[in-house]
């Protein structure tokens, strides 16, 4: 079994919203993945990078071991990792796994996107 190191996000007095949470169908998801990839045991990454249309996107992806400053969360038998650049997007959203007429997939709620793309993946802040 994969190190991790469990750590904690620093809040202060006046931030209360949670880091970030995964729902049930997201978590059952993201499981569903890392058994088809032969990842059981790796941890859900979940990161901010350039690009995009709207000049960010989110990324998911799996990582075997915690890097020395990530979050490190646990919700629904899912390991969340988060580095702390992208923690600063990504403070409050919740990942949901939704399916719909254009097709199923990982959809972000977040309440720091000034505004999202069509596609959902791309977001400005």
């Amino acid at each position: 079994m994969p190190d991790y190191a469990e750590t904690q996000p620093t809040h202060s007095a006046a931030d209360t919203e949670p880091v970030l949470s995964i729902t049930e169908a997201a978590a059952e998801m993201a499981k569903a993945a890392k058994q088809r990839e032969g990842r059981a045991e790796a941890a859900l990454r979940v990161a901010v990078v350039g690009g995009g249309c709207s000049g960010f996107q989110y990324n998911l992806g799996f990582d075997d071991a915690a890097r020395p400053d990530d979050v490190v969360l646990e919700q629904h038998g899912v390991r969340v990792l988060v580095d702390p650049t992208s923690l600063q997007y990504l403070r409050g959203t919740t990942i949901d796994y939704v399916h719909g007429l254009h097709g199923a997939g990982f959809k972000f709620i977040n309440p720091n996107a000034d505004r999202t793309c069509g596609c959902g993946s791309s977001f400005s802040a």
